[in-house]
């Protein structure tokens, strides 16, 4: 094998490691590192519905989880990456979603589920002294 030909065969070898898939690498900076830790903790998971991508074995979840640290890596705050995941999966990705009309039905039908099942016990322990 002639020099030039092992110069290739090394490039070739050594360039996935040289480069940085921020799917599973962190980020060399801590507090950006910790940023993106904190927004993936708080974006479900598509595939997994109820898991974070942060915990989540789906491709796509690596996918999301590149993109988080890509963005905040280039200077995005983790509230405008969250703002454009919203905008790419729409508003239930969000374990934290925003109070708006869309979104009412996320933050009242727990609790009108939860007022309900109360009412439930309520009218059963009622009942039992009767």
């Amino acid at each position: 094998m002639s020099a030039r030909g092992l110069i290739l065969a090394l490039a070739l070898l050594a360039s996935p490691v040289l480069a940085q898939d921020y799917a599973e690498v962190s980020l060399p900076d801590a507090r950006a590192e910790a940023q993106a830790v904190a927004l993936m903790d708080s974006i479900r998971c598509v595939v997994c519905q109820g898991q974070p991508i942060s915990g989540s074995n789906a491709d796509l979840a690596g996918d999301m989880r590149r993109l988080i640290r890509e963005r905040i890596a280039a200077g995005e705050s983790p509230e405008q990456v969250r703002s454009f995941l919203i905008g790419r999966y729409g508003d239930w990705v969000s374990f934290k979603p925003e109070v708006k009309p869309i979104t009412a039905p996320l933050w009242l039908v727990p609790l009108l589920a939860l007022l309900g099942g109360g009412a439930l016990v309520a009218r059963r322990l009622q009942r039992r002294k009767a």
